[in-house]
């Protein structure tokens, strides 16, 4: 089975470094200065108390880049998928899995299964319509990830012990089908625990209300979890953020509720932990506003919830992403003339 690894950033690299060493046939799509770390000195891997694990893998330009793939890892951020959008599925053999692994809600999110929704469109999720054109929904595998990885430099990330690493695979229709299997005990073999899910929609929302919360309030604070919780009026903000979180679960009839204190509670010693918004903004990348936030607001606005305060929290992420993507560098001190 060939396996392609689309987007070989902190996650891509450390999944195709881990199905490398295991002895799968891995190819790690890669650029610029990520694929020449990778070419010339292989995936260097760190963990607290431990020396540097080093893994040889195979790391190739786009444009070297021979013949289809089995498995597509697509680990691009959700934003990026669109623009590799026909790339991706030229490299995919007929019969294919793509396996998607980004934060957030997925632009399929209300197709594949019957709902009062059904096929309803989350328009910044795929404000062109070309991810429903261009990607058939029985390619797709959805992907949620729990597992900090921090990009040190390119072809060295951190692996950190902030919270247990695993993986859940889920079709779009909810089954638990062969190739999800398949795919499951590889990634297992490999060391990553790896579950098959029968609601994928459950868990990437198990992890959403999280990102939701942690991953907006650190980058807009530039701060860890645990200097948000310690704040009381931050960590009334939190209450607020998953209280409005917990009425989108109950108007889509989803019965999971986050309890706000325990959460609270839970992060409270997270005082080095690194959400993936802190990272992009001090990389001066842009952030995944839309999968993580806006994408709930929007799903707010279909079944009627009023969500004031995720509200304020997107407006300012996006003055905060329209600067990285203006300025093309992580934001620092305005100049002074």
């Amino acid at each position: 089975m060939r396996i392609l690894i689309y987007g070989s950033g902190a996650i891509g690299s450390n999944i195709g470094g881990l199905l490398t060493e295991s002895g799968e046939d891995v190819t790690l799509l890669a650029r610029g200065p990520q694929l020449a770390a990778l070419r010339n000195h292989g995936l260097i891997i760190e963990a607290a108390n431990q020396p540097p694990h080093i893994i040889p893998v195979k790391a190739l330009p786009a444009n070297e880049i021979q013949g289809q793939f089995d498995v597509i890892f697509v680990t691009l951020k959700s934003m990026q998928i669109e623009a590799a959008a026909k790339d991706i599925m030229a490299r995919l053999t007929k019969g294919g899995a793509l396996v998607m692994i980004q934060n957030g809600l997925p632009w399929w999110y209300f197709d594949g299964i019957p709902s009062t929704y059904q096929d309803v469109n989350i328009p910044c999720l795929d404000p062109s319509g070309n991810l429903k054109k261009l990607i058939p929904l029985d390619c797709i595998i959805g992907g949620v990830i729990f597992k900090p990885v921090v990009q040190l430099e390119p072809g060295r990330i951190l692996i950190s012990d902030a919270v247990p690493s695993k993986l859940f695979l889920g079709e779009v229709n909810n089954t638990v089908t062969p190739r999800i299997e398949k795919i499951v005990a590889m990634v297992n073999k490999a060391g990553l625990p790896t579950f098959a899910s029968n609601d994928i929609r459950l868990d990437k929302w198990r992890k959403l209300m999280i990102n939701m919360v942690w991953n907006s309030l650190c980058g807009i604070t530039q701060s860890a979890p645990g200097f948000i919780a310690a704040s009381p009026l931050a960590a009334d903000m939190v209450r607020k953020l998953i209280n409005e979180g917990n009425a989108v679960l109950s108007s889509l009839g989803i019965d999971v509720k986050v309890d706000p204190d325990a959460d609270l509670k839970r992060v409270k010693d997270l005082l080095t932990q690194q959400p993936s918004m802190l990272q992009d903004i001090r990389s001066g990348r842009s952030i995944e506003v839309d999968a993580i936030v806006n994408s709930v607001i929007e799903i707010a606005d279909i079944t009627g919830v009023q969500v004031p305060t995720l509200r304020t929290i997107a407006g300012i992420l996006d003055v905060i992403n329209q600067t990285l993507i203006r300025e093309q560098k992580a934001i620092g001190p305005i100049a002074r003339n």
